[in-house]
């Protein structure tokens, strides 16, 4: 197995592409394993990759199969004739045999230590992240309830599996057939906290805001969520644009000036500071960097309150302040 560091110091593995499967309409899964047969870094549930797709094309997949498997990486793709290109390179471009360069795993949506039951909210190809948290949860013997939302079940991905694998958990399905009015009841599901309760979810942009609306009275830090698309910002027009400020940076006291139009992660990488970057969008927490003073305008999706406290994503965000103190 082949292991390479990028131009921003982000670990790099070449795999080899051992099986591709339609598992929906639309979704194919992707297996990568070492062309040696040597194991693989490890993974924990919620971790994603990011995978070369093609000539300047990048894009973060959540790995979908258990953690426990040190062999093989799985994802699942689907083909979104309205996005960027990135799902339609994977479907077209990849084949059995080849040989792609993908990231080592990364982890922004990791589950964390629960006392009580764990509910999984999956939307869609949303249901990637919590395929490998129903194994993981599986694995420790966990209680959980699952609920995946499709259009039906020709549109669900991994269906005879996540029934098959349910034994600590349920797994349910909801197939709303395109008509809104037929939407799973978030709000009643989670109307009721039950004891120690943790939070997951990840899903289209509709979705993630029901899921935001109907657990806002949940305990601060039961919910967790991850965004597979940043969601469409409103954009005030009479707001300014933000002006230039300082980073200084605390190990060796240089000051950098970001212009209005500069983005601060390509201005510290050009000035020699090993900030590594991904998804340029708010998404993957790549470029996290921790800050000492200063105040930041935060537009990642996602760094929960405490985190925000100390860190920001330094590729979406900047300073609310003239100045700001890196830890870098």
């Amino acid at each position: 197995m082949n292991a390479i560091v990028d131009d921003n110091a982000v670990t790099q593995l070449e795999l080899q592409v051992r099986q591709i499967r339609m598992e929906a309409n639309g979704i194919n899964s992707y297996e990568f394993v070492s062309p040696d047969g040597a194991s693989l870094p490890p993974f924990t549930a919620g971790a994603h990759i990011d995978v070369h797709a093609g000539p300047g094309i990048v894009r973060q997949y959540s790995l979908c199969n258990s953690p426990a498997e040190r062999d093989r990486y799985v994802i699942a793709v689907l083909k979104d004739p309205n996005g960027r290109g990135g799902s339609a390179a994977v479907h077209e471009n990849i084949r059995v045999g080849d040989r792609v360069r993908i990231s080592a795993p990364r982890n922004n949506f990791e589950l964390r230590p629960c006392k009580g039951k764990v509910v999984l909210l999956a939307g869609g190809i949303g249901v990637t992240p919590m395929k490998a948290m129903a194994h993981q949860l599986e694995s420790e013997n966990i209680p959980y309830e699952m609920y995946y939302c499709a259009k039906g079940p020709e549109y669900a991905a991994f269906r005879p599996e996540l029934e098959a694998l349910a034994k600590s958990g349920r797994v349910n399905f909801h197939f709303d057939h395109g008509d809104p009015k037929n939407s799973l009841d978030i709000a009643s599901i989670l109307q009721s906290p039950d004891g120690e309760c943790e939070l997951y979810y990840c899903g289209p942009g509709g979705f993630m805001e029901a899921c935001k609306v109907a657990s806002e009275h949940w305990p601060s830090g039961s919910v967790h969520f991850e965004h597979f698309k940043a969601p469409v910002k409103q954009v005030d027009a009479d707001a300014s644009v933000a002006g230039a400020f300082i980073a200084e940076i605390a190990s060796t006291g240089e000051r950098l000036e970001i212009a209005p139009d500069q983005n601060l992660a390509e201005v510290l990488q050009g000035a020699g500071y090993p900030v590594e970057t991904s998804c340029l969008s708010g998404l993957c927490g790549t470029c996290k960097v921790r800050y000492l003073a200063g105040e930041v305008d935060h537009q990642d999706f996602i760094l929960d309150d405490g985190e925000r406290a100390q860190y920001l994503t330094v590729c979406v965000s900047r300073p609310a302040s003239k100045t700001l103190l890196l830890d870098l």
